[in-house]
Protein backbone atom coordinates (compact mmCIF):
# COMPACT_ATOMS: atom_id res chain seq x y z
CA UNK A 1 0.00 0.00 0.00
CA UNK A 2 1.10 3.50 -0.74
CA UNK A 3 0.09 7.09 -0.32
CA UNK A 4 0.60 7.37 3.42
CA UNK A 5 3.16 10.07 2.75
CA UNK A 6 0.30 12.56 2.44
CA UNK A 7 -0.10 13.18 6.15
CA UNK A 8 -0.41 16.29 8.19
CA UNK A 9 -3.30 17.98 6.34
CA UNK A 10 -6.52 19.10 7.96
CA UNK A 11 -9.60 16.97 7.46
CA UNK A 12 -13.08 18.03 6.48
CA UNK A 13 -16.10 17.10 8.54
CA UNK A 14 -17.43 13.54 8.19
CA UNK A 15 -20.83 14.89 7.08
CA UNK A 16 -19.25 16.98 4.34
CA UNK A 17 -17.25 14.00 3.09
CA UNK A 18 -20.31 11.73 3.13
CA UNK A 19 -22.18 14.26 0.99
CA UNK A 20 -19.26 14.58 -1.42
CA UNK A 21 -18.94 10.81 -1.66
CA UNK A 22 -22.63 10.31 -2.38
CA UNK A 23 -22.58 13.05 -5.01
CA UNK A 24 -19.59 11.43 -6.70
CA UNK A 25 -21.18 7.98 -6.60
CA UNK A 26 -24.28 9.34 -8.33
CA UNK A 27 -22.28 10.72 -11.24
CA UNK A 28 -22.62 8.59 -14.33
CA UNK A 29 -19.33 7.69 -15.92
CA UNK A 30 -18.69 6.78 -19.52
CA UNK A 31 -18.80 3.05 -20.26
CA UNK A 32 -15.44 1.34 -20.04
CA UNK A 33 -14.41 -2.03 -21.46
CA UNK A 34 -11.19 -3.96 -21.31
CA UNK A 35 -10.95 -4.03 -25.11
CA UNK A 36 -10.48 -0.25 -25.07
CA UNK A 37 -6.98 -0.95 -23.78
CA UNK A 38 -4.06 -2.26 -25.86
CA UNK A 39 -4.45 -5.95 -26.73
CA UNK A 40 -1.56 -7.12 -24.55
CA UNK A 41 -2.37 -4.83 -21.61
CA UNK A 42 -1.65 -6.54 -18.28
CA UNK A 43 -4.55 -6.56 -15.81
CA UNK A 44 -3.83 -8.04 -12.40
CA UNK A 45 -4.01 -7.78 -8.64
CA UNK A 46 -1.27 -7.13 -6.10
CA UNK A 47 -0.24 -8.18 -2.59
CA UNK A 48 2.94 -8.13 -0.49
CA UNK A 49 4.55 -10.92 1.50
CA UNK A 50 4.30 -9.52 5.03
CA UNK A 51 0.78 -8.27 4.43
CA UNK A 52 -0.72 -11.60 3.37
CA UNK A 53 1.57 -14.60 3.90
CA UNK A 54 1.51 -15.15 7.65
CA UNK A 55 3.53 -18.18 8.78
CA UNK A 56 6.01 -15.70 10.21
CA UNK A 57 8.03 -18.38 12.03
CA UNK A 58 7.14 -21.41 9.91
CA UNK A 59 8.89 -23.18 7.06
CA UNK A 60 12.35 -22.02 8.10
CA UNK A 61 11.60 -18.31 7.74
CA UNK A 62 13.74 -15.92 9.77
CA UNK A 63 12.29 -12.76 11.36
CA UNK A 64 12.16 -9.46 9.50
CA UNK A 65 12.16 -5.92 10.87
CA UNK A 66 8.38 -5.92 10.52
CA UNK A 67 8.05 -8.93 12.80
CA UNK A 68 10.09 -7.10 15.41
CA UNK A 69 8.28 -3.79 14.92
CA UNK A 70 4.75 -5.21 15.02
CA UNK A 71 5.53 -7.20 18.16
CA UNK A 72 6.52 -4.04 20.03
CA UNK A 73 3.73 -2.48 22.15
CA UNK A 74 1.75 0.43 20.69
CA UNK A 75 3.40 0.28 17.28
CA UNK A 76 0.40 -1.06 15.35
CA UNK A 77 -3.23 -0.03 15.74
CA UNK A 78 -5.05 -2.59 17.84
CA UNK A 79 -1.84 -4.48 18.57
CA UNK A 80 -2.19 -6.30 15.24
CA UNK A 81 0.66 -8.23 13.63
CA UNK A 82 1.35 -10.06 10.39
CA UNK A 83 1.96 -13.34 12.21
CA UNK A 84 -1.01 -14.99 10.50
CA UNK A 85 -2.24 -12.21 8.17
CA UNK A 86 -4.35 -13.86 5.42
CA UNK A 87 -2.50 -17.18 5.72
CA UNK A 88 -1.60 -16.91 2.04
CA UNK A 89 1.35 -19.20 2.79
CA UNK A 90 -1.06 -22.10 3.29
CA UNK A 91 -3.93 -20.90 1.07
CA UNK A 92 -2.12 -19.65 -2.01
CA UNK A 93 -3.85 -22.12 -4.34
CA UNK A 94 -7.22 -20.80 -3.22
CA UNK A 95 -6.02 -17.24 -3.79
CA UNK A 96 -4.69 -18.04 -7.26
CA UNK A 97 -8.18 -19.28 -8.10
CA UNK A 98 -9.59 -15.92 -7.00
CA UNK A 99 -7.30 -14.19 -9.50
CA UNK A 100 -8.21 -16.62 -12.25
CA UNK A 101 -11.95 -16.36 -11.52
CA UNK A 102 -11.87 -12.60 -12.17
CA UNK A 103 -10.18 -13.13 -15.52
CA UNK A 104 -6.99 -11.39 -14.44
CA UNK A 105 -3.82 -12.55 -16.15
CA UNK A 106 -1.23 -11.20 -13.70
CA UNK A 107 -0.39 -11.46 -10.01
CA UNK A 108 2.06 -9.07 -8.42
CA UNK A 109 3.50 -10.44 -5.18
CA UNK A 110 6.70 -10.00 -3.21
CA UNK A 111 9.28 -12.46 -1.96
CA UNK A 112 10.13 -12.41 1.73
CA UNK A 113 13.92 -12.03 1.89
CA UNK A 114 14.11 -13.83 5.24
CA UNK A 115 11.97 -16.70 3.97
CA UNK A 116 14.56 -17.41 1.29
CA UNK A 117 17.63 -16.45 3.37
CA UNK A 118 16.60 -16.65 7.06
CA UNK A 119 19.59 -14.65 8.29
CA UNK A 120 19.71 -12.43 5.21
CA UNK A 121 22.72 -14.15 3.64
CA UNK A 122 24.44 -17.52 3.44
CA UNK A 123 22.46 -20.76 3.51
CA UNK A 124 19.35 -20.82 1.33
CA UNK A 125 16.15 -22.04 3.00
CA UNK A 126 14.93 -24.82 0.74
CA UNK A 127 11.43 -24.70 2.26
CA UNK A 128 11.13 -21.02 1.42
CA UNK A 129 12.32 -21.57 -2.14
CA UNK A 130 9.88 -24.47 -2.47
CA UNK A 131 6.98 -22.25 -1.38
CA UNK A 132 7.67 -19.64 -4.04
CA UNK A 133 8.28 -22.33 -6.66
CA UNK A 134 4.90 -23.84 -5.84
CA UNK A 135 3.21 -20.44 -6.00
CA UNK A 136 4.81 -19.55 -9.34
CA UNK A 137 4.04 -22.95 -10.82
CA UNK A 138 0.42 -22.77 -9.67
CA UNK A 139 0.04 -19.33 -11.21
CA UNK A 140 1.38 -20.53 -14.54
CA UNK A 141 -0.82 -23.65 -14.45
CA UNK A 142 -3.84 -21.37 -14.07
CA UNK A 143 -2.77 -19.01 -16.84
CA UNK A 144 -1.64 -16.20 -14.53
CA UNK A 145 1.77 -14.59 -14.97
CA UNK A 146 3.92 -13.63 -11.97
CA UNK A 147 5.10 -10.05 -11.49
CA UNK A 148 7.59 -10.25 -8.63
CA UNK A 149 8.88 -7.66 -6.17
CA UNK A 150 12.17 -8.50 -4.46
CA UNK A 151 11.76 -6.10 -1.55
CA UNK A 152 8.48 -4.91 -0.05
CA UNK A 153 9.80 -3.48 3.24
CA UNK A 154 10.67 -6.68 5.17
CA UNK A 155 14.44 -6.41 5.74
CA UNK A 156 15.93 -9.43 7.59
CA UNK A 157 16.15 -8.70 11.31
CA UNK A 158 19.46 -10.57 11.59
CA UNK A 159 21.16 -8.04 9.30
CA UNK A 160 19.40 -5.10 10.96
CA UNK A 161 20.83 -6.26 14.29
CA UNK A 162 24.27 -6.98 12.85
CA UNK A 163 24.99 -3.68 11.11
CA UNK A 164 21.97 -1.36 11.13
CA UNK A 165 20.27 -2.42 7.92
CA UNK A 166 19.86 0.13 5.15
CA UNK A 167 21.94 2.68 7.05
CA UNK A 168 24.99 0.55 6.24
CA UNK A 169 26.41 0.06 2.76
CA UNK A 170 26.83 -3.64 3.53
CA UNK A 171 23.11 -3.92 2.81
CA UNK A 172 23.87 -3.16 -0.85
CA UNK A 173 26.07 -6.23 -1.12
CA UNK A 174 23.67 -8.47 0.78
CA UNK A 175 20.69 -7.37 -1.32
CA UNK A 176 22.67 -8.02 -4.49
CA UNK A 177 23.34 -11.62 -3.44
CA UNK A 178 19.73 -12.13 -2.30
CA UNK A 179 18.59 -10.91 -5.72
CA UNK A 180 21.02 -13.32 -7.37
CA UNK A 181 19.44 -16.23 -5.47
CA UNK A 182 15.95 -15.18 -6.61
CA UNK A 183 16.98 -14.77 -10.25
CA UNK A 184 18.67 -18.17 -10.16
CA UNK A 185 15.80 -20.01 -8.47
CA UNK A 186 12.78 -18.35 -10.10
CA UNK A 187 13.93 -16.41 -13.17
CA UNK A 188 13.26 -19.21 -15.64
CA UNK A 189 9.54 -18.52 -15.06
CA UNK A 190 9.42 -14.94 -13.75
CA UNK A 191 9.76 -12.44 -16.60
CA UNK A 192 8.90 -9.22 -14.76
CA UNK A 193 10.97 -8.18 -11.74
CA UNK A 194 10.80 -5.18 -9.44
CA UNK A 195 13.75 -4.49 -7.17
CA UNK A 196 12.00 -2.29 -4.59
CA UNK A 197 8.51 -1.18 -3.67
CA UNK A 198 7.98 2.46 -2.70
CA UNK A 199 11.42 3.42 -1.39
CA UNK A 200 10.17 6.97 -0.80
CA UNK A 201 7.61 5.72 1.70
CA UNK A 202 9.69 3.19 3.59
CA UNK A 203 12.77 5.45 3.74
CA UNK A 204 10.79 8.33 5.17
CA UNK A 205 8.26 6.58 7.40
CA UNK A 206 10.77 4.05 8.74
CA UNK A 207 13.71 6.40 9.34
CA UNK A 208 12.14 9.88 9.29
CA UNK A 209 8.74 9.62 10.98
CA UNK A 210 9.37 6.43 12.94
CA UNK A 211 5.90 5.04 12.27
CA UNK A 212 7.07 2.08 10.17
CA UNK A 213 9.81 -0.47 10.72
CA UNK A 214 12.43 -0.07 12.03
CA UNK A 215 10.85 2.90 13.80
CA UNK A 216 13.69 5.42 13.78
CA UNK A 217 13.28 9.22 13.96
CA UNK A 218 14.41 12.33 15.83
CA UNK A 219 11.23 12.23 17.93
CA UNK A 220 12.27 10.62 21.22
CA UNK A 221 8.65 10.16 22.28
CA UNK A 222 8.34 7.78 19.35
CA UNK A 223 11.84 6.48 18.63
CA UNK A 224 14.76 5.67 20.94
CA UNK A 225 17.19 6.35 18.09
CA UNK A 226 17.36 8.06 14.73
CA UNK A 227 17.89 11.33 12.89
CA UNK A 228 14.99 12.48 10.72
CA UNK A 229 17.11 15.12 9.00
CA UNK A 230 19.68 12.70 7.56
CA UNK A 231 18.76 9.02 7.83
CA UNK A 232 15.98 8.87 5.19
CA UNK A 233 18.44 10.21 2.62
CA UNK A 234 21.21 7.81 3.63
CA UNK A 235 18.79 4.88 3.52
CA UNK A 236 17.47 5.87 0.10
CA UNK A 237 21.02 6.34 -1.19
CA UNK A 238 21.93 2.78 -0.24
CA UNK A 239 18.64 1.48 -1.63
CA UNK A 240 19.38 3.09 -4.98
CA UNK A 241 22.85 1.55 -5.04
CA UNK A 242 21.32 -1.83 -4.15
CA UNK A 243 18.84 -1.43 -6.99
CA UNK A 244 21.66 -0.74 -9.45
CA UNK A 245 23.68 -3.69 -8.14
CA UNK A 246 20.75 -6.11 -8.53
CA UNK A 247 19.98 -4.86 -12.04
CA UNK A 248 23.63 -5.29 -12.99
CA UNK A 249 23.57 -8.90 -11.77
CA UNK A 250 20.38 -9.60 -13.69
CA UNK A 251 21.57 -8.06 -16.93
CA UNK A 252 25.03 -9.61 -16.82
CA UNK A 253 24.22 -13.10 -15.59
CA UNK A 254 20.56 -13.89 -16.24
CA UNK A 255 18.72 -11.72 -18.74
CA UNK A 256 20.43 -13.24 -21.75
CA UNK A 257 19.02 -16.69 -21.03
CA UNK A 258 15.87 -15.81 -19.09
CA UNK A 259 14.66 -12.98 -21.36
CA UNK A 260 12.95 -11.03 -18.61
CA UNK A 261 12.78 -7.37 -17.68
CA UNK A 262 13.48 -5.48 -14.47
CA UNK A 263 12.38 -2.19 -12.95
CA UNK A 264 11.49 -0.47 -9.70
CA UNK A 265 8.14 0.66 -8.27
CA UNK A 266 7.87 4.26 -7.08
CA UNK A 267 4.92 5.94 -5.41
CA UNK A 268 3.67 9.48 -5.73
CA UNK A 269 0.61 11.63 -5.33
CA UNK A 270 -0.11 14.08 -8.10
CA UNK A 271 0.79 17.62 -6.96
CA UNK A 272 -1.55 20.23 -8.42
CA UNK A 273 -0.57 23.90 -8.02
CA UNK A 274 -2.91 25.62 -5.56
CA UNK A 275 -2.89 28.76 -7.74
CA UNK A 276 -1.50 29.81 -11.11
CA UNK A 277 1.17 31.94 -9.43
CA UNK A 278 4.65 30.98 -10.69
CA UNK A 279 5.90 30.21 -7.17
CA UNK A 280 3.04 27.74 -6.59
CA UNK A 281 3.53 26.10 -9.99
CA UNK A 282 7.21 25.72 -9.16
CA UNK A 283 6.35 24.34 -5.70
CA UNK A 284 4.12 21.63 -7.18
CA UNK A 285 6.92 20.65 -9.54
CA UNK A 286 9.37 20.62 -6.63
CA UNK A 287 7.15 18.29 -4.61
CA UNK A 288 6.97 15.86 -7.54
CA UNK A 289 10.76 15.95 -7.73
CA UNK A 290 11.02 15.23 -4.00
CA UNK A 291 8.60 12.30 -4.17
CA UNK A 292 8.90 10.59 -7.55
CA UNK A 293 12.06 12.29 -8.80
CA UNK A 294 14.00 11.38 -5.65
CA UNK A 295 14.36 7.88 -7.13
CA UNK A 296 13.34 8.27 -10.77
CA UNK A 297 15.93 10.92 -11.59
CA UNK A 298 18.80 8.65 -10.45
CA UNK A 299 17.56 5.56 -12.33
CA UNK A 300 16.92 7.51 -15.53
CA UNK A 301 19.49 10.32 -15.31
CA UNK A 302 22.10 9.16 -12.81
CA UNK A 303 21.62 11.83 -10.12
CA UNK A 304 19.14 13.45 -7.76
CA UNK A 305 16.97 16.37 -8.90
CA UNK A 306 18.64 19.77 -8.71
CA UNK A 307 15.92 20.97 -6.33
CA UNK A 308 16.86 18.28 -3.82
CA UNK A 309 20.56 19.02 -4.09
CA UNK A 310 19.85 22.72 -3.52
CA UNK A 311 17.43 22.32 -0.59
CA UNK A 312 19.31 19.57 1.23
CA UNK A 313 22.92 20.53 0.67
CA UNK A 314 25.33 18.23 2.50
CA UNK A 315 22.48 16.17 3.98
CA UNK A 316 21.96 14.56 0.57
CA UNK A 317 24.71 12.00 -0.22
CA UNK A 318 26.35 12.14 -3.63
CA UNK A 319 27.04 9.42 -6.18
CA UNK A 320 30.50 8.71 -7.52
CA UNK A 321 30.87 8.82 -11.33
CA UNK A 322 30.81 5.00 -11.40
CA UNK A 323 27.69 4.83 -9.23
CA UNK A 324 25.96 7.42 -11.37
CA UNK A 325 26.79 5.45 -14.50
CA UNK A 326 25.45 2.21 -13.00
CA UNK A 327 22.18 3.91 -12.04
CA UNK A 328 21.56 5.71 -15.32
CA UNK A 329 19.25 3.58 -17.43
CA UNK A 330 18.91 0.88 -14.75
CA UNK A 331 15.24 0.13 -15.50
CA UNK A 332 13.55 -1.61 -18.40
CA UNK A 333 10.23 -0.18 -17.19
CA UNK A 334 8.95 1.86 -14.26
CA UNK A 335 6.28 0.78 -11.78
CA UNK A 336 3.92 3.44 -10.44
CA UNK A 337 1.89 3.18 -7.24
CA UNK A 338 -0.71 5.94 -7.03
CA UNK A 339 -3.72 6.53 -4.80
CA UNK A 340 -4.46 10.24 -4.39
CA UNK A 341 -3.58 13.89 -5.18
CA UNK A 342 -3.01 17.19 -3.36
CA UNK A 343 -3.05 20.94 -3.79
CA UNK A 344 0.46 22.32 -3.40
CA UNK A 345 1.67 25.86 -2.80
CA UNK A 346 4.99 27.49 -2.09
CA UNK A 347 6.26 27.17 1.48
CA UNK A 348 9.18 28.16 3.65
CA UNK A 349 12.42 26.37 4.51
CA UNK A 350 12.64 24.72 7.96
CA UNK A 351 14.15 26.81 10.72
CA UNK A 352 17.32 24.71 10.78
CA UNK A 353 18.63 21.50 9.18
CA UNK A 354 18.75 19.86 12.61
CA UNK A 355 14.97 20.16 13.02
CA UNK A 356 14.20 19.23 9.44
CA UNK A 357 12.62 16.15 7.92
CA UNK A 358 11.43 14.99 4.52
CA UNK A 359 8.03 16.67 4.84
CA UNK A 360 9.65 20.06 5.45
CA UNK A 361 12.54 19.76 3.03
CA UNK A 362 10.63 20.45 -0.19
CA UNK A 363 9.58 23.91 1.12
CA UNK A 364 5.96 23.43 0.11
CA UNK A 365 2.51 23.72 1.67
CA UNK A 366 0.37 20.66 0.98
CA UNK A 367 -3.38 20.41 1.52
CA UNK A 368 -6.42 18.44 0.40
CA UNK A 369 -8.58 21.58 0.64
CA UNK A 370 -9.03 24.69 -1.46
CA UNK A 371 -11.66 27.39 -0.97
CA UNK A 372 -13.26 25.24 1.71
CA UNK A 373 -13.75 22.21 -0.53
CA UNK A 374 -11.85 18.93 -0.60
CA UNK A 375 -9.91 17.98 -3.70
CA UNK A 376 -12.18 14.94 -3.92
CA UNK A 377 -14.31 12.63 -1.76
CA UNK A 378 -12.34 10.68 0.82
CA UNK A 379 -11.94 6.96 1.34
CA UNK A 380 -11.64 5.47 4.81
CA UNK A 381 -8.05 6.58 5.33
CA UNK A 382 -7.54 10.25 6.14
CA UNK A 383 -4.92 10.62 3.41
CA UNK A 384 -6.83 8.98 0.56
CA UNK A 385 -8.90 11.47 -1.44
CA UNK A 386 -10.39 10.21 -4.70
CA UNK A 387 -9.00 12.33 -7.55
CA UNK A 388 -9.04 10.32 -10.79
CA UNK A 389 -7.71 13.15 -12.97
CA UNK A 390 -4.53 13.19 -10.89
CA UNK A 391 -3.42 9.81 -12.25
CA UNK A 392 -3.58 10.99 -15.86
CA UNK A 393 -1.53 14.07 -15.01
CA UNK A 394 1.05 12.04 -13.11
CA UNK A 395 1.46 9.55 -15.94
CA UNK A 396 1.90 12.32 -18.51
CA UNK A 397 4.44 14.07 -16.25
CA UNK A 398 6.47 10.86 -15.87
CA UNK A 399 6.37 10.16 -19.61
CA UNK A 400 7.46 13.67 -20.57
CA UNK A 401 10.18 13.98 -17.94
CA UNK A 402 11.79 10.57 -18.48
CA UNK A 403 11.54 9.97 -22.20
CA UNK A 404 8.35 7.91 -22.48
CA UNK A 405 9.40 4.76 -20.57
CA UNK A 406 7.13 1.71 -20.38
CA UNK A 407 4.93 2.12 -17.28
CA UNK A 408 3.08 -0.43 -15.19
CA UNK A 409 0.62 0.83 -12.59
CA UNK A 410 1.59 -1.59 -9.85
CA UNK A 411 -0.87 -0.38 -7.18
CA UNK A 412 -4.08 1.64 -7.24
CA UNK A 413 -7.09 1.31 -4.97
CA UNK A 414 -9.26 2.67 -2.17
CA UNK A 415 -10.21 1.43 1.28
CA UNK A 416 -13.14 1.14 3.63
CA UNK A 417 -13.13 0.82 7.41
CA UNK A 418 -13.10 -2.63 8.94
CA UNK A 419 -16.37 -2.48 10.86
CA UNK A 420 -16.81 -5.72 12.85
CA UNK A 421 -20.48 -4.89 13.45
CA UNK A 422 -21.28 -4.66 9.74
CA UNK A 423 -23.26 -7.64 8.38
CA UNK A 424 -21.36 -9.66 5.80
CA UNK A 425 -23.77 -8.76 3.00
CA UNK A 426 -23.20 -5.06 3.63
CA UNK A 427 -19.43 -5.51 3.89
CA UNK A 428 -19.36 -7.10 0.44
CA UNK A 429 -21.13 -4.12 -1.10
CA UNK A 430 -18.38 -1.65 -2.07
CA UNK A 431 -19.71 0.79 -4.68
CA UNK A 432 -17.01 3.33 -3.82
CA UNK A 433 -14.29 0.90 -4.89
CA UNK A 434 -16.14 -0.04 -8.08
CA UNK A 435 -16.44 3.58 -9.14
CA UNK A 436 -12.87 4.30 -8.06
CA UNK A 437 -11.59 1.64 -10.46
CA UNK A 438 -13.88 2.77 -13.26
CA UNK A 439 -12.81 6.39 -12.98
CA UNK A 440 -9.10 5.71 -12.51
CA UNK A 441 -9.07 3.30 -15.45
CA UNK A 442 -10.63 6.06 -17.56
CA UNK A 443 -7.73 8.25 -16.43
CA UNK A 444 -5.29 5.59 -17.63
CA UNK A 445 -7.04 5.46 -21.01
CA UNK A 446 -6.76 9.23 -21.35
CA UNK A 447 -3.04 9.03 -20.60
CA UNK A 448 -2.60 6.30 -23.22
CA UNK A 449 -4.46 8.45 -25.77
CA UNK A 450 -1.90 11.19 -25.04
CA UNK A 451 0.97 8.88 -25.93
CA UNK A 452 1.92 7.50 -22.52
CA UNK A 453 3.22 3.92 -22.77
CA UNK A 454 1.15 2.32 -20.02
CA UNK A 455 1.38 -1.46 -20.25
CA UNK A 456 -0.48 -2.74 -17.22
CA UNK A 457 -2.60 -2.07 -14.15
CA UNK A 458 -2.50 -4.00 -10.86
CA UNK A 459 -5.38 -3.43 -8.44
CA UNK A 460 -4.54 -3.04 -4.76
CA UNK A 461 -5.41 -5.43 -3.40
CA UNK A 462 -6.43 -9.00 -4.12
CA UNK A 463 -7.33 -9.45 -0.44
CA UNK A 464 -8.06 -7.39 2.63
CA UNK A 465 -4.79 -7.59 4.53
CA UNK A 466 -2.42 -6.21 7.15
CA UNK A 467 -2.14 -2.51 6.31
CA UNK A 468 1.10 -1.74 8.14
CA UNK A 469 0.70 0.60 11.14
CA UNK A 470 -3.08 0.57 10.63
CA UNK A 471 -3.20 -3.19 11.17
CA UNK A 472 -6.46 -4.72 10.00
CA UNK A 473 -8.52 -1.56 10.52
CA UNK A 474 -8.63 -0.77 6.79
CA UNK A 475 -9.85 -3.00 3.96
CA UNK A 476 -8.42 -2.49 0.46
CA UNK A 477 -9.31 -5.93 -0.89
CA UNK A 478 -11.33 -7.03 -3.87
CA UNK A 479 -12.07 -9.99 -1.62
CA UNK A 480 -13.33 -9.72 1.94
CA UNK A 481 -11.29 -11.70 4.45
CA UNK A 482 -13.32 -12.78 7.48
CA UNK A 483 -10.77 -12.36 10.26
CA UNK A 484 -13.18 -13.83 12.81
CA UNK A 485 -14.10 -16.98 10.89
CA UNK A 486 -11.13 -18.93 9.59
CA UNK A 487 -10.04 -16.16 7.20
CA UNK A 488 -12.67 -17.19 4.69
CA UNK A 489 -12.58 -15.20 1.45
CA UNK A 490 -15.68 -13.65 -0.14
CA UNK A 491 -15.77 -11.69 -3.41
CA UNK A 492 -16.93 -8.10 -2.99
CA UNK A 493 -18.95 -6.20 -5.57
CA UNK A 494 -15.64 -4.87 -6.89
CA UNK A 495 -14.35 -8.39 -7.61
CA UNK A 496 -17.56 -9.11 -9.49
CA UNK A 497 -17.15 -5.83 -11.39
CA UNK A 498 -13.64 -6.85 -12.45
CA UNK A 499 -14.98 -10.23 -13.58
CA UNK A 500 -17.57 -8.51 -15.75
CA UNK A 501 -15.10 -5.90 -17.01
CA UNK A 502 -12.52 -8.49 -18.08
CA UNK A 503 -14.98 -10.92 -19.62
CA UNK A 504 -17.32 -8.57 -21.52
CA UNK A 505 -16.65 -7.02 -24.92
Amino acid sequence: MAGIASIGHKQGSPDANDAALQSWLCQEGSPIRHDMFPQDFAFGAATAAYQVEGAWNKGGRGPSIWDTFSHEPKRILGGDTGDIACDHYNRFKEDVQLIKSMGMGWYRFSISWSRVLPTGRGTVNTEGVAFYNELIDELLRQGVRPFVTLYHWDFPQALETEYGGWLNEQAVLDFREYARVCFREFGDRVKHWLTFNEPMTFSNLGWGEGIMAPGRSSDRSRSPEGNSATEPYLVSHNVLKAHAAAVEVYRQDFKGTQNGSIGITLDSDWSEPSTSAPEDVEAAQRRLEFTFGWFADPVFRGDYPASMRRNLGSRLPSFSPAESASLRGSVDFIGVNHYTSRWVGNGSPPESPETSSFYRDAWVDVTAFKDGAAIGPRGASEWLYIVPWGLEKLLVWISERYGAPPIYITENGVDELNDPALPLEAALHDPTRVKYYQDYLHSVLRAISRGVDVRGYMAWSLLDNFEWMMGYSRRFGLHFVDYKNDLKRYPKSSAKWWTSFLNTT
